[in-house]
């Protein structure tokens, strides 16, 4: 890894809550150098989960298995996991052995749309707008990157500029599990008016500047 990205990436994912770093994440370029080319979008949406106290994560009560220790690395370890047949983008952001994370549930396609569409056969909205979605449009099938760090290889987050939302809004979690008291935490965050927010009615998109408080579309 180039030394600026770790620094970069130490300091993104450091010193701060998780709800507050997967709120930070919104409107970051996260990208792939896929075997068919380089394919990127801006994080619109995102869920925190918090380790041993969140009744809906993975490592609820310091459930620790081969299959999550992704979540216990340092502060960047990416988690690929399977849920419904379908591969998710998680990243580990606490201190190496506490194990919270971010899913990564909504991009907006930026760079290598055809090639996400090819990988898809969708158009429009129902490209990236959902966390499997996502995965399968970036053509990742496999957990080949799990355990890796953001930056060190071919998946990269540039956590150092982006685009600004205009309104970040919270709701519960989407698909979590019933048991324990977190299942209606507000622990999902998305860019308000965002067409690749999973879910998104829309009455609700905002068809002129995407949510983003910066750079209008001209649509």
């Amino acid at each position: 890894m180039e030394d600026g990205l770790w620094i970069q990436s130490q300091h993104f994912f450091s010193g701060k809550p998780t709800e507050q770093i997967t709120q930070n994440v919104l409107g970051k370029l996260l990208s792939y150098q896929s075997p068919s080319g380089l394919v990127s979008g801006y994080i619109v949406e995102a869920e925190a989960y918090l380790g041993a106290r969140d009744s809906a994560a993975h490592a609820y009560q310091g459930r620790r298995t081969a299959a999550n220790e992704a979540l216990y690395g340092a502060p960047g370890t990416i988690y690929i996991y399977t849920l419904h047949g379908q591969y998710m983008f998680d990243i580990a952001v606490q201190p190496k052995d506490e194990p919270q994370g971010i899913l990564v549930r909504g991009l907006e396609p930026v760079e290598g749309i055809d090639i996400m569409t090819k990988n898809r056969g969708k158009t429009g909205s129902e490209l990236t707008n959902g966390p499997g979605k996502l995965m399968s449009a970036f053509g990742i099938h496999d957990k080949q990157w799990n355990l890796t760090m953001i930056n060190a290889g071919p998946i990269k987050i540039d956590l150092t500029t982006g685009r600004q939302p205009r309104q970040i809004v919270s709701s519960a979690r989407v698909g979590v599990s019933r048991r324990g008291d977190a299942t209606d935490a507000p622990y999902r965050y998305y860019v308000k008016g965002n067409p690749y927010v999973s879910g998104m009615k829309k009455r609700d998109v905002d068809l002129k500047t995407h949510g983003w408080a910066d750079e209008p579309f001209d649509n």
